[in-house]
């Protein structure tokens, strides 16, 4: 509601005037200011610019402004306020194709998103707002190549895992510097709910998170999206390339499932409905994402002929995960899609004429069993996939928990003969190339897949080493060696490195190829090519690579 005697929007134009000069400074956490004036703009626009979910003719646009001083992050004050929005296919704007205004005030934590339509397929464009004489960083997305387009590539970053408090987000910045890419792949944990000094980087805090205490109200989720926008490399990366996303836990709580969080205690931090409201409103209002009719984030996004990338949400209908002493990962009532997104992935998967079947997908979808590793490596290889203490069968916070889900998923694309479906992933701090096969045990005699797996480390949460707080690549090795000795359908294992990933798409192959960061507490960390893997367009099979794509 606009309040046309708020005191606030007297000294309006006078603070516009003054932080002007004092650039990107506000809400810019100390150490990170001079970096991050350049790409956030003027104070008025200090969260930097974003896009995402592209479309042929279509791109959605993203930023935050702070029209008075009052009016920061999760305050629920301040003026509401006509933001303009421009885009053009020069950076100099000189050539504006598309223009207008969009209103945003407190209810909306003024937060803008304007979803651009009537652009033209496979075309780069750069885009800024403004306010009263306040202009944003210019950020540069591109839209998708139309639906029936015969396209030779398609080359994304893939990242996940991004926790303020273990350190600085170099991944970002290393590809933000990539004029190769179309766009960036975040599966999940793009940022963490905990309080400050809690889940840090081998118990050190590098950052304290801002707000000090778990975020668990609006205000709260916020304040914590407002902190992690400040990053200048996170900003920098949202302003080079076009984002597809999707949640995993900690955009919620630890764990999450649809009744609840393993990190969410109702006694003493209320109702879990209330909470999840709170958590979904702030990541709608903050981030370059649509949402469906019914609420829903999955959503479905082509590349021209060449591939279609599904991207799921497997958080907001799965059931409890299973513990040692209680569930059954097989009972077929239990759900990590649950049925309608079930339904609407197998037709997609199934239904589309596009070569490459990509899916976004959030926690692992391949079969794991580490029933054969050394005591010393159970808890900790447990914590990274998801095994509760004491049970070395299920990975029971991923797919492994919700064994009939997979099956029928897998099955589905073998009855079908659904071939080249590459599934993108995150959520375990490590890095993992599979065959995902319909039965694990078959695969050690008929080496039968139905889909392939690639998994990207961790932008900066703790992996093995972390965990175990020994140096890296030492005792991890056995560990290692140990997971693929059970699993011969993992064809690349790595538990200790930090970084990001690059994807490449071509009509013959995909291809994975991992970076790793030489120190995720350094704000100036040089990144490492480690590997590469890739499949071979109807094989179903994961190889190794000759190197780095060009």
């Amino acid at each position: 509601m606009r309040c046309t005697n708020d005191p606030v929007t007297v000294d309006r134009r006078r603070f516009l005037k003054s932080s002007a000069v004092a650039g990107g400074v506000l809400l810019i956490p100390a150490g990170v200011v001079g970096a991050a004036s350049a790409a956030a703009g003027p104070a008025q626009f200090a969260h930097g610019v974003a896009s995402g979910d592209p479309l042929p003719g279509g791109v959605l646009l993203w930023t935050r402004v702070t029209p008075t001083p009052e009016a920061t992050p999760g305050s629920g004050v301040g003026p509401e306020v006509d933001v303009r929005w421009e885009v053009a296919t020069d950076a100099a704007f000189t050539a504006v194709v598309a223009a207008g205004t969009a209103r945003t005030g407190p209810a909306a934590d003024h937060t803008v998103k304007v979803d651009v339509r009537g652009l033209a397929p496979a075309t780069a464009y750069h885009y800024r707002f403004s306010l009263d004489g306040a202009t944003s960083a210019v950020g540069r997305t591109r839209t998708a190549p139309a639906a029936d387009a015969a396209v030779g590539r398609l080359r994304l970053g893939l990242v996940s895992c991004s926790n303020w408090q273990a350190g600085y987000f170099s991944s970002y910045r290393h590809l933000a510097a990539r004029a190769d890419l179309d766009g960036v792949l975040h599966v999940g944990d793009y940022l963490y709910e905990y309080r400050a000094g809690s889940y840090t980087a081998r118990g050190v805090t590098i950052r304290p998170h801002e707000p000090a205490n778990e975020v668990v109200t609006l205000a709260d989720y916020r304040r914590r999206h407002a902190q992690y926008k400040t990053d200048p490399d996170l900003r920098a990366l949202h302003a080079a390339q076009p984002w597809f996303i999707t949640w995993d836990d900690h955009e919620y709580a630890n764990d999450t499932w649809s009744g609840g969080a393993e990190n969410h205690q109702p006694d003493t931090e209320g109702d879990w409905g209330a909470r999840k409201a709170a958590a979904r409103q702030a990541y709608f209002e903050w981030m370059p994402v649509r949402q469906g009719p019914g609420g829903e984030i999955y959503r479905r996004f082509r590349w021209g002929r060449l591939a279609e990338l599904s991207m799921l949400d497997l958080r907001s209908y799965r059931s409890l995960q299973t513990t040692p002493s209680s569930g059954d990962p097989a009972d077929p009532a239990r759900t990590i899609t649950g049925d309608p997104q079930m339904a609407w992935l197998k037709s997609g998967l199934s239904g589309t004429d596009a070569q490459w079947k990509l899916v976004g997908n959030s926690v692992m979808i391949t079969p794991i069993s580490v029933g054969n590793l050394e005591a010393r490596f159970l808890e900790a290889v447990g914590e990274l996939i998801g095994l509760p203490v004491g049970n070395v069968a299920a990975n029971s916070d991923a797919w492994d928990g919700y064994t009939a889900d997979r099956q029928e998923l897998l099955g589905h694309l073998r009855d079908n003969k659904v071939k080249n479906t590459v599934f993108l992933t995150g959520d375990i701090h490590s890095s993992w190339a599979a065959d995902v096969p319909v039965d694990r045990s078959s695969y050690w005699w008929n080496g039968n897949s139905a889909a392939v797996e690639f998994v990207g480390t961790s932008v900066t949460s703790d992996n093995i080493d972390d965990i175990l707080k020994v140096d890296p690549r030492t005792v991890s090795l056995l560990a290692e060696g140990g997971l693929q000795l059970g699993n011969p359908h993992l064809k690349y294992v790595e538990l200790d490195s930090h970084g990001y990933s690059v994807v490449d798409v071509t009509p013959e192959r995909v291809q994975t190829d991992w970076y790793y960061l030489a120190d995720r507490t350094s704000p100036t960390s040089t990144a490492r090519y480690a590997k590469s893997m890739a499949t071979l367009s109807g094989t179903q099979k994961v190889r190794t690579a000759s190197g780095p794509v060009a």
